[in-house]
This record gives structure tokens, sequence and C-alpha cells, in this order.
């Protein structure tokens, strides 16, 4: 192995590298397990959630939708990669490795989607794979925003400290919610939460790359913060789902809220409290090959997650029998428990799909022609 790759090895985090693999499999299981595709009579599909008919399961939401840990992950691995190539093209090599992916995805879902048209498939059952299959594509916007502001937030840290800069994005959250409680329905609200929130959490893993939030009082502290955060706008009347739920009227990602950033804080507290046993775990040889295959190919696992569930239901429904757990209405545990069935078959799908839609490894800028590894 050459020092490079061996010194790029020691640099990473083998704990952010584990809460980003646990983060990316937490956004898959949590969108497949309340994602349900119910065939009419007609033989179209139309989209049901769990959690309408389910309510109790709202707080399974919270270990689940785990994109606070996905941004830390990402605010981490920024600041470490913009210090290994300090150069021009250190932003717009970042912004090609995410947006590489999208416009594949985009191509295929739309041949995909034309080919089922030609076919015949039903109007109704277009449009929710239509849906779903782009709805993975939102978090790009203030990934690639935050990206690009990687050197003036981390500078910012440096300046001001982490509770000063996270306190003042959160802040902004607040606003803009008190805004959405006071303000007639329907008045339109910039959408500044979606950077605001989401900084939050990349701000503490870029300070968490910085040597900050390394003692076990530094994690104590954030859990604190969370869960008193957490307690605090569910007694406002926030809704308890994570996510967003058919028929509340609120969500607590569309836009983001000031839960979805208690949340953040909370888990990033947790993953950090957890280092030792993180580690210890992988440095096992199965552990840490899967966490490395889950990191290697993250955004594409992310953005092909959704598409995948589709693809499988509608094969699935031309045979002409609603199969339960894939076609049938989630309004009981049972329901569920098919559905946790079918997530074998669905891995390995995307396993699949995520296979044969590798990439030819990219030269890393400064890199004297040798392949990218930086994450």
């Amino acid at each position: 192995m050459s020092d490079h790759h061996t010194a790029h090895r020691r640099a990473r985090d083998p704990l952010v590298d584990g809460l980003r693999a646990f983060a990316v499999v937490g956004v898959v299981l949590g969108h497949w397990l309340v994602t349900g595709l119910v065939l009419d009579t007609e033989g179209a599909l139309d989209l049901v959630s769990p959690l309408t008919t389910m309510p109790a399961l709202a707080p399974v939401s919270w270990v689940l939708q785990t994109l606070g840990l996905f941004f830390f992950a990402a605010g981490h691995a920024s600041a470490r990669s913009a210090d290994r190539h300090a150069r021009p093209g250190w932003v717009a090599h970042r912004l090609r490795r995410l947006l590489l992916p999208a416009i594949a995805l985009l191509g295929t879902g739309s041949a995909v989607l034309l080919a089922a048209a030609v076919a015949g498939v039903a109007d109704d059952t277009l449009s929710v794979a239509l849906t779903l299959a782009i709805s993975p594509l939102w978090f790009l916007a203030p990934l690639l925003a935050l990206v690009v502001l990687t050197g003036p937030l981390r500078a910012a840290v440096r300046r001001w400290g982490t509770l000063r800069c996270a306190v003042t994005a959160a802040a902004v959250v607040a606003g803009t919610d008190l805004a959405v409680r006071l303000l007639p329905a329907g008045t339109w609200l910039p959408p500044v939460t979606v950077l605001a929130a989401w900084a939050v959490p990349y701000l503490l893993g870029l300070a968490h790359a910085d040597g900050r939030l390394s003692r076990r009082r530094d994690a104590r502290w954030l859990v604190v913060t969370g869960a008193v955060g957490l307690a605090a706008v569910l007694a406002l009347g926030y809704p308890a789902s994570a996510v967003g739920v058919p028929g509340d009227g609120r969500s607590n990602l569309d836009p983001p809220s000031l839960l979805v950033v208690a949340l953040a804080v909370a888990q990033t507290g947790l993953g950090l409290s957890a280092r030792p046993t993180l580690v210890r775990l992988l440095s096992r040889p199965l552990p840490r090959r899967l966490a490395e295959e889950i990191n290697r190919h993250a955004v594409r696992i992310y953005l092909g997650h959704q598409p995948v569930l589709v693809a499988v239901v509608v094969l699935a429904a031309h045979g002409g029998t609603a199969l339960p757990g894939l076609h049938t209405a989630p309004d009981d545990p049972t329901w569920l428990l098919a559905r946790i069935a079918w997530l074998p078959v669905l891995t390995a799908v995307l396993a699949l799909l995520v296979r044969r839609g590798e990439p030819r490894p990219t030269k890393a800028p400064g890199s004297g022609g040798r392949a990218a590894v930086d994450r």
C-alpha cells in the first residue's frame, strides 16, 4: 500500500465512518418501513404511511431518521478532505462526487419511467414512482451549499466557537418555526431552515474534525442539550414523528423544524459517547468491511433505495396478487412484520444496483494520478 493511502487510512476516524454507515442504513430502513404502497382494485399504487394508522410508532422514527448524523459525517469529511487537498479545485472535486450519482439516477430513472409509460403502467402508479424516485434528491441542495461554505463555516467555528455558531443556526430555525405558527396558513416563507437546520450537525462535524468535541463531557452535553430540546418542542405541540406523516398538516422535515435540530444534536452526542464501543466493533474484519462498503457507496445507496422499492413493488404487482407487506394496507403490526420480511430482497436488489453502477475511480486534485479515496 502506498504511503499516500496509508496516511489517508490513518487520517480517517473510525467513529465517523461508523456513524456515517449507521446513518445511511437508518435512512434506508426508515424509508422502506414507512412507505406503504397499496395496490387498488384498478391495479394502481397508492402511497400510504403506516405512521398514519399506527402513530405509536412515531418514536421509532427518532432512531431511523438519521440525516443529522449524515450531515455531521459530511462536515467532518469535508474538513479532513480540505486539509488534504487545500487547492482551488477541492470544492469542484467534492461537488462532482455528489452530483454524478444524482445525474446517473435521473438518467436511469427517466428511461425506466418512459419504458413503464409505453408499457401501459397506470398514471397513478407512475406519479407515485416519480415522487419516490426524486424525493431523495432534496438533500443535495443543503449538502452542496454547505460543502461550498465549508471554508467560511470552519473559520467561523474557529473564531467564535462551536456553541455560538450552532446556536445561531438553530435560532434561524426557531424564528421560522415561530413565523409558521403566527402567520396565516399558506404564507410563503423563504426556505432558510433547509440550510440552517442541517448546518447545525454539519458545524458539529467541522468542529470535531478540528479536535473539538473530543471529551466525554462534550458528548454528554450534546446528549443533554438534544434531549432537553426534544422535550421542549414536544411540549410546545410539535408533531412527535421525525418524518412527515400524511394528513398531519405539519411535518418536522418539510421544512426542517427545531425537533429535527434537537434530534440531530442528541444523536451526535450519543454517537460520540459510543466511541469506545463503535471503534472496538469496527476493529473486527466483517463490520469494518461492511462499514467501508457502505461509506464508499453512501450517496449511491441513498439516492437508489427508493427507486429500488418502487421497482420491486411494481414488478411484483404484475402477478395480479396483492402481496402482504408489499401491496397491502399498512394498518396493523402484521404489515410491519411482512415488510420486514421483504427487507432482504430490497437489500439484495439495492446492492446489485449499486455494484453495477459503480463508477471508475477518479483522480483527486493533487493526487498525482492516484485514485481518489477521500469521502
